[in-house]
């Protein structure tokens, strides 16, 4: 197991970064930079389950927890996942109590869960650690993400689910969905922040969030926020990039 769930509920504050790049070397080059966490994005990001698969043996290689969003809250999705190895799942926009019920429930093996049990997978060393099974429903790490106005009003009973992690705010989504797209200094957005934390705090979860850059990222842990990202690999390489360039072009003029 990897030790998050028990640095999340130790309270340890935790950087991560998102990857869309599908690139096992990319993947790499964060996970040797230092980041507690790496989550493979396959909502947005460019690469597939199999790329996935490549990434997660390099996060394993430098000892980095390696996460993944699914692209929908699928039993079959989280399943092949957990399968491959990943720590834990990251759902999107489940916009009702019921809704993040049914995903958790994905995570864990039963009575607790529904997840098909398998032990010639990769997780289990292809069906030589088949002990792995007694264990495997303590270390999951459960995030659901809130993106709309229906998942901030059943905040306080999501966080309360079982199984249940991090509350994780996707801030464009939920910006745009409060009706200030990208304002994140915009009053509704800021007491929707303190809705989040104060769900996640009465029920001894983290909150989480995705920052832009590292002062935003200081910034929200600064109100309370204990699982976050910064940028994706594609941001992070596109902004460094800009940077050298603007350097390169004011220094020849």
């Amino acid at each position: 197991m990897s030790g998050l769930r028990d640095r999340l509920a130790a309270g340890d504050t935790l950087f991560g970064t998102f990857l869309g790049l599908g690139s096992a070397l990319a993947a790499e080059a964060c996970a040797v930079a230092g980041f507690d966490w790496l989550l493979v994005d396959l909502e947005h990001g460019g690469g597939d389950e199999r790329a996935l698969l490549h990434q997660q043996l390099a996060a394993e290689a430098r000892r980095v927890p390696m996460l993944a969003r699914v692209e929908s809250a699928e039993r079959i999705r989280t399943g092949r996942l957990l399968d491959a190895g990943v720590a834990g799942v990251m759902f999107p926009r489940l916009d009702s109590v019921e809704d993040v019920r049914a995903a958790v429930r994905h995570l864990r093996y039963p009575p607790e869960g529904d997840r098909g049990v398998a032990t010639y997978n990769r997780v289990y060393d292809f069906g030589l650690r088949p002990e792995g099974l007694d264990t495997a429903n303590d270390g999951v790490v459960g995030i659901v993400q809130i993106e709309s106005r229906s998942a901030l009003a059943a905040t306080a009973e999501i966080a309360a689910v079982p199984g249940v992690d991090v509350l994780f705010v996707g801030p464009r989504d939920l910006s745009t969905d409060l009706g200030c797209p990208g304002r994140f200094d915009a009053p509704e957005f800021s007491a929707a922040l303190d809705q989040v934390l104060v769900a996640a705090k009465d029920a001894g979860i983290a909150a989480g969030i995705l920052a832009g850059d590292a002062a935003q990222a200081a910034a929200y842990t600064e109100l309370g926020f204990r699982f976050v990202g910064v940028g994706s690999d594609a941001s992070l390489l596109a902004r460094c990039a800009t940077e050298v360039v603007r350097q390169l072009q004011h220094s020849c003029t």
